[in-house]
């Protein structure tokens, strides 16, 4: 059969949570569909992802079979009663040989997972505090009540937040609907959802502003959270020496000296699975966009992505 192929015009390049949502798009449809054989690259002007299947499917078999995916993969997204990636070395240690020993070759979720978000082998460099440092892809630690692994376990199932709960009628997330608003059409950040602040849309810096921007209502892009959540597990984070002390990196980000991130990713022109993408975000090739963790007073986000000298025109 001909192979189907799709644009996904609401993917910018120089955006890091597109570039998530795409990663996870791919996971959550391979886990669905596995004989789907989807693929994926970047072409056009502007430039946008293609994605392309074995066999023809639509738009909407797309969207439902990452919808599908979601559900399955995010079963193992249970993190107790930690709302944040503040464990010790030893509650650290425990969960990843846990993980290691529980997993299956056939399902490797949960370690995945684990690995992807901490390493017992990076510790805050306090002598009284043996926490362990979060992924570089981590932007939240408690400030202003967002807590990341609450998020990371509620985002991908569709747990509605407690605003959208009381509503009479309150919206399915995860409807496969959302998903496909994520992908097929500009980006109009109108869900009152949670997000990672992986969206260079929520740094809210005053300059040329006209108001206060902390008064903006934060608004988001649902399905593509969703998706980019499901990327994290394929991002392995990694301890990294600097001068006297472990900080963590881990693939596509960078760690530097005081707390400085730098999350860096591919953009490819031919046809590639999942694991050659995961592949190229680890080599830095072929030419990358680049963003910067920046903080806005408490708040942390990434700024939009910057294109290297090399990078697609």
């Amino acid at each position: 059969m001909k192979p189907e192929e799709h644009v996904l015009a609401g993917l910018e390049p120089d955006n890091l949570l597109a570039s998530l949502a795409l990663l996870g798009l791919l996971r959550a449809v391979r886990h669905a569909e596995p004989a789907w054989q989807v693929r994926a690259w970047w072409a056009g002007h502007p430039v946008r992802p293609r994605v392309r299947t074995a066999v023809p499917v639509t738009p909407d078999q797309l969207a439902d079979a990452a919808a599908r995916g979601c559900q399955s993969l995010a079963e193992v997204h249970d993190f107790g009663a930690h709302a944040d990636l503040d464990y010790s070395r030893e509650e650290a240690r425990d969960l990843l040989q846990s993980a290691s020993i529980s997993s299956h070759p056939d399902d490797r979720r949960a370690i995945d997972l684990w690995s992807a978000l901490m390493s017992d082998g990076a510790v805050k460099d306090d002598p009284k505090d043996n926490r362990v440092r979060a992924t570089p892809y981590c932007l939240l630690f408690g400030q202003g009540h967002q807590h990341f692994l609450e998020r990371l376990a509620a985002v991908p199932r569709g747990t509605l937040p407690k605003e959208l709960a009381k509503l009479k009628s309150p919206p399915d997330l995860n409807a496969p609907e959302k998903i496909s608003e994520a992908l097929f059409s500009p980006w109009d950040r109108a869900d009152a959802t949670q997000s990672f602040r992986w969206d260079p849309f929520e740094d809210r810096r005053y300059a040329l502003r006209f108001e206060d921007p902390s008064t903006d209502k934060a608004l988001t892009v649902h399905g593509a959270n969703r998706l980019a959540a499901l990327t994290l597990p394929l991002l392995t984070a990694m301890p990294v020496k600097q001068r006297t002390e472990y900080r963590l990196g881990a693939i596509g980000a960078s760690a530097g000296h005081r707390g400085a991130i730098t999350v860096s990713w591919p953009i490819w022109s031919q046809p590639a699975t999942l694991d050659a993408i995961i592949a190229l975000w680890a080599t830095r090739r072929p030419p990358t966009y680049s963003a910067e963790r920046i903080s806005v007073g408490k708040f942390f986000s990434f700024t939009r992505g910057l294109p290297d000298d090399s990078a697609i025109k």
